[in-house]
């Protein structure tokens, strides 16, 4: 096939423009003002205490309800943010020990081409190995890989993030006054917590975008496709506008060395090992850092389940505009020369405050040893 059907070029119209869902970004928007709003309420309401002895009185002896709750809230921040360790050298002996772990036995495992190719045989199509799926029409892959990792991966990120927060949280709220600061959680039970939720989303984030490379036809356990593969996490993973500028270039850049066939023989198993590694690490420090809302009391729960369903519904949806835009610059060529990314943020970056950390595959890749892009 030497033309695209009237319903590629409709799909590569769509692709040429990365827009967020109103969900993803409302979600994300709502967990930073919810954290912003909750650390000024907190230092507020410890300067207030601070003036008013009676007052203080009445927090320490628990006889008021609402004013242990307004200082939970904004205390409840600063003590997990003061429990994630930092620099990310105790990050990753703290946390991404565990990471490693949840990669190895989630990642990709039930996936394999041979299932694929088996699904695309059902469905009547004449395919013998994965990379046949890429001559395929899109509308006929669309057929068959269906909607449901839309959804799915979102909401198995959601009830892993509830929980998250209902550790961290450790039902500040609900404990009697006279527990005291031991019934709340202690910061070894917080760090693990936070560690094991980000090990959770990256490995998840990991198995979604590999499920929906196979789909594309392409095998997520090749040395390059690991590189591309991370490339996609950064970008679903990315909050602000200048973080996802650099991960789609990243995108771009890898599908055209991708496309035009460049050789990978240097990129040897060491290497891929190493950047998948530190990006991993670097991205599981992004997540942590952007879900502190997870150590809000009360709201905890809510705020951990709507952030990590907003970050993988922001994967798969990264997934699918990279592996899409790459099966159709590899069928056809010619459409290169009308080949970018627009991002659409739905109005403003998702953070506020510190901004959110720019990672770059490509440069991790060539700082390993890797072929400079």
């Amino acid at each position: 096939m030497t033309d695209p059907s009237e319903y590629e070029l409709r799909a590569w119209a769509g692709v040429q423009q990365f827009e967020t869902r109103p969900l993803s970004t409302a979600l994300a928007q709502a967990n930073q003002r919810m954290l912003d709003s909750a650390a000024d309420l907190g230092n507020r309401a410890s300067l207030f205490l601070k003036d008013h002895p009676k007052a203080e009185s009445a927090f320490a002896g628990g006889h008021s309800f609402a004013a242990k709750g307004v200082r939970a809230a904004g205390t409840g921040v600063r003590k997990a943010g003061q429990a994630v360790p930092d620099p990310i050298s105790d990050w990753s002996e703290a946390a991404f020990h565990s990471l490693r772990n949840q990669l190895g036995r989630i990642a990709r495992a039930g996936l394999s081409p041979k299932r694929v190719v088996g699904q695309y045989k059902k469905h009547g199509h004449v395919v013998t190995r994965l990379s046949d799926i890429r001559g395929l029409d899109l509308e006929a892959i669309d057929l068959v890989r269906g909607r449901a990792s839309s959804w799915y991966y979102p909401a198995i990120a959601a009830l892993s993030g509830a929980s998250a927060g209902l550790v961290i949280t450790g039902g500040e709220l609900a404990v009697p006054a006279s527990a005291g600061a031991a019934a709340g959680p202690s910061g070894a039970t917080i760090v693990a917590a936070f560690a094991g939720d980000a090990a959770f989303v990256v490995g998840l984030s990991s198995r979604s975008v590999g499920h929906i490379a196979l789909q594309y036809g392409y095998d997520p356990e090749e040395p390059a496709e690991k590189i591309f593969l991370f490339s996609v996490i950064n970008a679903g993973t990315a909050a602000s506008q200048a973080a996802k500028t650099a991960a789609f270039s990243d995108i771009s850049r890898l599908t055209q060395a991708l496309v035009r066939g460049k050789a990978w023989v240097i990129l040897d198993k060491s290497i891929v090992s190493k950047v998948v590694k530190q990006t991993a690490e670097l991205i599981g420090k992004r997540l942590t850092k952007n879900s502190l809302g997870k150590a809000l009391p009360a709201v905890g729960i809510a705020v951990g389940s709507a952030f990590n369903w907003a970050t993988l519904e922001g994967v798969v949806d990264a997934a699918n505009i990279a592996y899409r835009r790459r099966f159709l610059l590899e069928k056809y060529p010619h459409l290169q020369v009308d080949s970018h990314f627009d991002l659409v943020m739905d109005g403003t970056d998702s953070t506020s405050g510190e901004p959110d950390d720019v990672i770059s595959v490509v440069d991790e890749l060539r700082n390993a040893g890797g072929p400079a892009l």
